[in-house]
């Protein structure tokens, strides 16, 4: 049995990385919003729109403890979902939890192209963006780095590089 869960800002790569680790080990990957947008029939922006934010942060943390459950899983959690309530803690217990950590530059980079997608920062300008990026990323990384593991998460730009990452996640992970 074993569990493993990703986290960290949004657009630090946990679902490339994720992808990509599942595979090598043989273990099924589950993208927790894509996991939410199935259960819901709904994109995570919809359900912004239509519920509120605290209302899915609730169907969130419900689909957390649904997926930690699953034995040889890769899960890559939302940006806040280690953030709210005690998910933190029930990650901390189920299995291994893995911050992938990335210089704001990267992030920054990643959201300016990804940025529709994401309900939180869809209407922001770049200046905007990279304030948020910088309070946010600061405020939200002492939660992060209650991961028992933190993976550089800047070079995922290529097969090379996410392979690279894939091999010195797992030696860290398997480590005694």
């Amino acid at each position: 049995m074993k569990r493993i869960f990703l986290t960290g800002f949004m657009g630090a790569g946990k679902t490339t990385l994720g992808r990509a680790l599942a595979k090598a080990d043989n273990m099924q990957f589950i993208d927790l919003d894509q996991y939410i947008e199935n259960r819901y029939m709904k994109t995570v922006s919809q359900i912004f729109e239509q519920m509120g934010e605290s209302r899915f942060r609730e169907i969130e943390s419900r689909m957390l403890r649904e997926t930690g459950e699953i034995d040889n899983v890769v899960i890559a959690t939302g940006g806040s979902t280690p953030l709210i309530g005690d998910n933190m803690d029930y990650m901390l217990r189920q299995g291994q939890t893995v911050y992938l950590q990335c210089a704001n530059e990267t992030l920054s980079r990643r959201l300016k192209e990804a940025r529709s997608k994401r309900p939180l920062i869809a209407g922001m300008d770049d200046k905007t963006l990279d304030e948020y990026i910088e309070h946010e990323t600061a405020r939200r990384e002492p939660g992060y780095l209650r991961s028992r593991y933190i993976c550089p998460g800047d070079r995922l730009e290529s097969r090379s590089q996410i392979d690279e990452t894939v091999e010195f996640l797992n030696n860290m992970l398997n480590e005694k």
